[in-house]
């Protein structure tokens, strides 16, 4: 065991739905002996991708913010979890933009192999969290020693703190997380 753990809370907003699924995964982590960094895209400064695939040549995205520091990071675990809300059936822009920025890691050799999603979405259904998760295999596709681990659906959240009350998917989340 004893694995380097990034994850990574998408959601802007405090305390968020997404956010308490993922402090539980990272609970879960912990407790199993691995070492767990969470990185919060709140407050973080990530520009949109401009498209000149100059991480292609350099293997460092020519644009210069926060997701430097967060590229970094993703390349040195070993274990990725990424927690989203979900707007409109979809992850959330800013995991969306973070992911495109996330393109210098392509010709990478990169320590990930187990990728994992943790959503929260006011639609309690569980198809609310395919469009997320479908997007996320996208990008994993692009990383052939990289896999979807495992998903958490944490449907029927909408209100801040509301999965607090649905203790079987934090279950859940801490399950999954002790299982690395």
């Amino acid at each position: 065991m004893n694995k380097k753990v990034l994850i990574i809370s998408t959601s802007l907003r405090q305390n968020s739905n997404s956010e308490l699924l993922a402090r539980q995964f990272a609970r879960g982590a912990e407790e199993a002996g691995n070492r767990v960094e969470t990185v919060s895209l709140r407050g973080k400064n990530i520009r949109f991708c401009m498209g000149c695939l100059a991480c292609q040549k350099t293997g460092r995205c020519a644009i210069q913010d926060d997701m430097e520091t967060i590229t970094e990071k993703m390349r040195e675990a070993e274990v990725i979890c990424f927690a989203t809300p979900v707007y409109y059936y979809e992850m959330s822009g800013q995991m969306k933009t973070m992911l495109d920025r996330a393109n210098a890691l392509f010709a990478a050799d990169c320590a990930f192999r187990d990728i994992y999603l943790v959503t929260a979405s006011a639609e309690a259904e569980y198809s609310a969290a395919d469009g997320p998760i479908h997007g996320l295999e996208g990008w994993i596709a692009c990383f052939e020693k990289a896999r979807l681990a495992g998903v958490v659906r944490g449907g029927g959240a909408g209100d801040p703190g509301e999965m607090e009350g649905l203790t079987g998917k934090l279950d859940e989340a801490y399950e999954m997380g002790k299982a690395i």
